[in-house]
């Protein structure tokens, strides 16, 4: 009978992807803490965490990995449009509590009640924010907080977390408006983790795990973060 791998709190230590479940797809390991230096080892290895409020802390890794290239993502003609007519407000690191905030919210539209956005969850993002490791893009109407999304940038890679929408399409247009920025600073992809029927009206593809691992030793590792280490660095008012 398969045991999952138990992790030593006091020890910063992941097994193997390639032992990752089949079923569920990728869950790899439990325990370990969640704090800065356990979240930075990793994603760096590909790995996030994903649990539910009274569950041990749960690490995957899944195959095949989702992702967006940042020259590859779609815009469609109707969010051209939206986008050109310029009826929101973008800011970059702004709002990063309430963001999280607002992705953890149970959203009855999805048929989901509850989130895996925890209390536990919140605080060890937001204190990565505040190493400038974690990162939010926010769109306003009339001074109105009406989506988002947040995530970790390592290297030349960003991390996609999660997102939310108060108003129609306000995360795609935070993710155009990052996409841009990212584009600038020479990123090559956003991990999206779990590929869904969403995705693809993106851009996204799926990529074997391995592919993916190669993405993050190319693009992760040595490689100073564009947001120079400051939650404030770029403002977009």
């Amino acid at each position: 009978m398969f045991q999952l791998p138990w992790l030593d709190p006091n020890i910063i230590e992941f097994p193997d992807t390639y032992g990752a479940l089949k079923e569920p797809n990728g869950l790899l390991a439990a325990g370990g803490q969640l704090n800065t230096q356990w979240l930075l080892k990793a994603y760096s290895l590909g790995i996030f965490p994903w649990f539910s409020e009274g569950e041990p802390i749960l690490w995957w890794s899944p195959s095949p990995r989702a992702i967006i290239y940042v020259n590859q993502l779609y815009i469609s003609k109707s969010l051209r449009k939206i986008l050109k007519k310029n009826i929101v407000r973008i800011s970059f690191n702004q709002a990063f509590t309430s963001v999280i905030n607002a992705c953890s919210q149970p959203r009855p539209k999805q048929e989901q009640d509850s989130t895996w956005i925890t209390d536990e969850v919140k605080q060890a993002y937001i204190q990565l924010h505040h190493l400038g490791y974690a990162h939010s893009v926010e769109v306003w109407q009339e001074n109105q907080l009406v989506g988002g999304l947040y995530g970790i940038s390592l290297g030349r890679m960003f991390f996609g977390e999660s997102m939310f929408s108060l108003i129609p399409n306000s995360s795609k247009i935070a993710l155009t408006h990052l996409v841009e920025k990212l584009k600038q600073w020479q990123y090559i992809a956003i991990d999206c983790q779990v590929y869904n029927n969403h995705l693809p009206s993106l851009g996204a593809i799926q990529i074997p795990r391995i592919e993916f691992e190669i993405l993050l030793r190319d693009h992760v590792e040595g490689i100073p973060c564009h947001w120079n280490g400051s939650p404030n660095h770029y403002k977009d008012t």
